[in-house]
């Protein structure tokens, strides 16, 4: 690890570390990009290929390094023939284009699904996560150890900072949604429950089966031979068998959720699940006579993700925080995605997403090609970032988000940079989400594969 990096990435345990001005971390933070471009540009091929393409030597600048930016497209492009045909040693030399740490071939010959594959791979130190796929094919992201080890320090960090709890160990942990049974996702629970849940009282969890990789990719797989036409009668009928059950299983645990909440609506309760989940959730309370005022008063609430297009009455949010008796400054929001390592906690005064200096913020132009100029206030276009953080795999991404972000101070008196509160995604603006570098990133990444 470079000095520069080093020094931004130790700010992780720093009281301070969102209020520090972008001006005074600019300098390192250009710094901080040369030395993970110099350490990863042989170690990861697709950083090298896009490289030698752009004639880029040295990292001098943001702008230099815009062009070593992956869109997030670039997890997507394997070929789907790999998961439907099982070729698990042609999926493994693609994920090894772009890690940063080599892969050793596995035994791949008594692999049955994709499940199995992770587990070898993880076996081996090299954790795999996957995107939801709600717009699609799924993105496949490789992390190392040491990524694990950063998300636990990290998600405890960005919660306490976010909700004003401090980690003391005296709550019920209450988790009402489903979530994927993916590593980054299974670590953050564990650190969360480690750091807030009493030890004494056993952790609820949403009483559906884990989501694993294997029936997302599944799920994708399949959707997408419905659309083609090419999916069997039997695969169909067996889609909608599953999708009915797992329909009345969700329904059942809902209410059983909402049924163990009421139940332990006199202890400290740490809340946490996607904003649909949790309206459904406080309906049914609502619908059992309860509500704030049945509550501890001490409550607190981690929601994760977006709306993942569910449709939600306006007040929503305040409808929730009302049900769960969540009292003002407890609720917590955190903008991040998969493809990062770290996350950016929503302040409570200012209502904005707080940048940490070892994440590096870029505007892009809506195609992703080019920085755009930033004077002073707020910016709006593509949200690109560098996570300084990410040890597995290239830390530069080109997000699909829009987003608007300031360098200067935010209300909440913190002086780092901050997004405002109205992340949209392209696809949705646009019904397709194009961005400039993405083909021939593919070709080269399918080239190798």
């Amino acid at each position: 690890m470079g000095a520069a990096v080093e020094r931004l990435t130790r700010l992780v345990d720093a009281p301070d570390r969102f209020n520090i001005p972008f001006t005074e971390l600019a300098a390192t933070q250009t710094a901080a990009l040369n030395e993970r471009f110099q350490d990863r540009k042989e170690r990861i091929k697709l950083v090298g290929h896009r490289a030698r393409e752009a004639g880029i030597t040295e990292v001098r600048s943001r702008e230099d390094m815009v062009p070593l930016l992956l869109p997030h497209t670039a997890y997507k492009s394997y070929p789907e023939s790999f998961l439907i045909e099982g070729k698990w040693d042609r999926l493994s030399k693609w994920i090894g284009t772009v890690s940063s740490h080599p892969i050793a071939p596995i035994e791949t010959a008594d692999i049955t699904d994709i499940d199995e594959w992770i587990a070898r791979l993880q076996a081996r130190g090299h954790y795999v996560s996957c995107s939801s796929g709600t717009t699609g094919k799924s993105a496949m992201l490789i992390a190392s150890d040491a990524d694990m080890s950063w998300s636990r320090k990290d998600t405890v960090g960005v919660f306490s900072w976010g909700s004003g709890v401090r980690p003391a160990q005296d709550r019920r942990m209450m988790g009402v949604a489903p979530i994927a049974y993916v590593p980054k996702n299974v670590v953050i629970a564990e650190a969360q429950r480690a750091a807030f849940g009493d030890p004494a009282r056993e952790p609820y969890r949403l009483n559906v089966p884990p989501i694993t990789v294997g029936q997302l990719t599944k799920m994708v797989v399949l959707r997408k031979k419905m659309t083609e036409g090419t999916a069997l009668p039997e695969d169909i009928a067996q889609f909608e068998r599953t999708s009915r059950e797992r329909q009345e299983t969700l329904e059942r645990a809902t209410r059983e959720a909402a049924e163990t909440l009421v139940r332990f609506r006199g202890e400290k309760l740490y809340v946490s699940g996607l904003w649909n989940a949790l309206y459904q959730v406080a309906k049914l309370v609502r619908e059992m006579g309860y509500s704030a005022k049945d509550f501890h008063p001490d409550n607190c609430i981690y929601v994760g993700g977006g709306l993942k297009r569910a449709q939600l009455p306006p007040d929503y949010q305040q409808f929730v925080h009302e049900t769960f008796n969540i009292p003002p400054g407890r609720h917590f929001q955190n903008y991040s995605m998969q493809e990062l390592n770290s996350g950016m906690p929503k302040c409570q005064r200012g209502g904005r997403y707080h940048v940490p200096p070892w994440m590096i913020p870029f505007i892009l132009d809506e195609e992703g090609n080019t920085l755009l100029p930033h004077g002073g206030g707020e910016i709006e276009g593509r949200a690109a970032f560098f996570d300084l953080a990410l040890d597995g795999r290239w830390g530069g991404v080109i997000t699909g988000d829009k987003i608007s972000l300031d360098l200067g101070p935010c209300a909440c008196g913190n002086a780092g940079p901050s997004i405002r509160d109205n992340i949209v995604r392209y696809a949705d603006i646009k019904g397709d989400d194009k961005i400039g570098c993405a083909g021939t990133v593919d070709a080269y990444v399918r080239g190798l594969s």
